[in-house]
């Protein structure tokens, strides 16, 4: 009996490895992409034809091959060598491999996996994903050792641990928050992602954390942001701050806690997400003297926004991001689940959610992306985080929303790119290695046959809608290659593979999509 079953798990073995082996390509001693244009993570305007050669997961060649639509010179370009890989992407557009600076790589609540949510990021050329506190330290440095050594379908994954994750008690003494930084910093994290303490701890915990060289972020929870805001994180050295909580706090004039209405209970989902709706309208008026002095601070401090405008923008639209064409076919039942109304699963706060809470949402994002697009106009560093497998976003989809909205709070669509790759990689001090396409860097790309400049909506693996000289509808763009550690993933293949896992678990469970409330 024992015989058999060690036969039929090698049997299945095989098979997996073999269907992983169909999804990607390499590594190869030699790979030269051919045609492209590039758009490069550092602002600069496209420029094509170019040929990239790439040697062992290095950088080592790009080379302006010609001219748009004059006839490329062969003898001139880069020779393929014995054993190496052409990549033939003439007329393609490429760019810097995406770093999502706040990805949660799935949860139990919403038995979404670790396979199912890195192929969703992969298809959708995120080849670096920080998550900011998981299911624990030693599972994510599993998957992130599998992921240098390629044996999994995965990104690049830093892992930041939740602040007092871990510890047998609570973390109630600076050099308690001390000796567990140390610890974490042992167990091989990369940073640090806080929710708040009181101040004492966090300024141990973040003196600590800097000392040896680590990275931190935090969401300034409302537990703690009464006495510890963006500006008091940012002074004693902390590297980003997540969402916006925080940030207006540090902005108040004429208060010094949020205007909670009597009755508030932060238990209560409603209470929590529909007040903090109303929150900007209580900071300070921008470019009034003390939002342009806050600003300057944060500039001065070499300060990282991470606003994660996606994951609230069901607060301001709750049937657009309820009706996203890509739930029926690539939302997991569990995950849909657990997207629905509750009083008990986090950020399922729809117990009675309107036109007044909405239009105060828009008003809130005014405000907010009046901060964030000046803050990058007077060179401040903002990144690309998701933050999905809440409120009806969906890993990898909502990556691309992130950038659509970092479109719409003003930035061009050049500083959009920026964003998702060079800052993305100075935020998590990895400039050196990804960020741009540069000789020396690692060969992490992204690459689709239409342009992202003209219509971000290319990127996303369902395509842009458009019609055609025969009047007909057609869908265009989706990644077509991801390229990580110079390895080439097909995307399509990638997003295929999600649509079978859904579609089986769909059928196991005899599971249809439906809105709240409709039988």
């Amino acid at each position: 009996m024992k015989k058999t079953l060690s036969i039929v798990t090698v049997l299945l073995l095989s098979i997996t490895v073999t269907a992983q082996d169909n999804l990607k390509e390499g590594p190869f001693s030699q790979l030269i992409i051919r045609g492209v244009t590039l758009i490069n993570g550092n602002g600069a305007p496209p420029r094509g034809p170019i040929d990239i050669v790439v040697e062992n997961n290095k950088i080592v060649g790009v080379a302006v091959v010609g001219y748009p639509g004059v006839e490329i010179d062969s003898s001139k370009r880069p020779q393929l060598k014995a054993g190496g890989k052409e990549l033939d992407c003439s007329g393609m557009y490429l760019l810097p491999g995406f770093v999502d600076m706040h990805g949660h790589i799935g949860g139990v609540s919403q038995g979404a996996d670790y396979d199912y949510v890195f192929k969703l990021w992969m298809a959708h050329g995120i080849t670096t994903v920080r998550e900011p506190s998981g299911r624990g330290i030693d599972w994510t440095l599993d998957l992130k050792r599998k992921s240098e050594k390629n044996e999994i379908i995965a990104p690049r994954v830093l892992a930041y641990t939740g602040f007092g994750q871990g510890s047998d008690v609570p973390i109630s003494t600076p050099e308690m928050a001390r000796e567990w930084v140390r610890e974490n910093a042992k167990k091989g994290a990369d940073g640090v992602k806080f929710f708040g303490a009181p101040p004492e701890i966090m300024r141990a915990a973040l003196d600590e954390n800097k000392k040896l060289g680590l990275r931190s972020a935090c969401h300034h929870a409302q537990m703690d942001v009464g006495r510890w805001n963006v500006l008091h994180s940012a002074r004693a050295g902390l590297t980003s701050m997540e969402h916006w909580y925080g940030l207006p706090e540090a902005l108040f004039e004429d208060r010094t806690v949020q205007d909670y209405p009597l009755d508030y209970n932060y238990q209560n989902e409603q209470h929590r997400f529909e007040e903090a709706g109303k929150l900007w309208v209580q900071a300070a008026e921008p470019y009034s003297e003390h939002w342009n002095k806050v600003m300057d601070e944060l500039l001065e401090l070499d300060f990282t926004l991470d606003p994660t405008f996606n994951i609230y923008e069901a607060s301001r639209d709750l049937h657009r991001a309820r009706r996203a064409e890509w739930h029926e076919t690539y939302t997991l039942p569990s995950l849909w689940k657990f997207y629905q109304p509750s009083m008990i699963s986090h950020g399922s706060y729809w117990h009675d959610w309107g036109t007044e809470q909405e239009v105060a949402w828009r008003n809130n994002y005014r405000l907010w992306m009046t901060f964030i697009n000046e803050y990058k106009n007077r060179g401040g560093r903002v990144t690309t985080g998701s933050d999905s497998g809440f409120i009806f976003q969906l890993y990898g989809f909502a990556y691309i929303r992130e950038m659509e909205l970092l479109r719409e709070a003003g930035f061009h669509p050049l500083e959009v790119i920026r964003s998702s790759t060079l800052y993305g990689a100075e935020a998590l001090g990895m400039e050196d290695k990804i960020g741009t396409v540069a000789v020396g860097k690692l060969a992490d790309f992204v690459i689709v046959e239409e342009n992202p400049l003209k219509n971000l909506k290319v990127l996303y693996g369902t395509g842009a809608i458009r019609l055609n000289a025969d009047n007909e509808v057609v869908r265009v763009g989706g990644v077509k290659y991801t390229i990580k550690d110079g390895i080439i993933f097909d995307a399509k293949k990638l997003l295929q593979d999600v649509r079978t896992t859904v579609a089986n678990q769909k059928q196991k469970q005899n599971y249809k999509i439906k809105q709240p409330g409709i039988d």
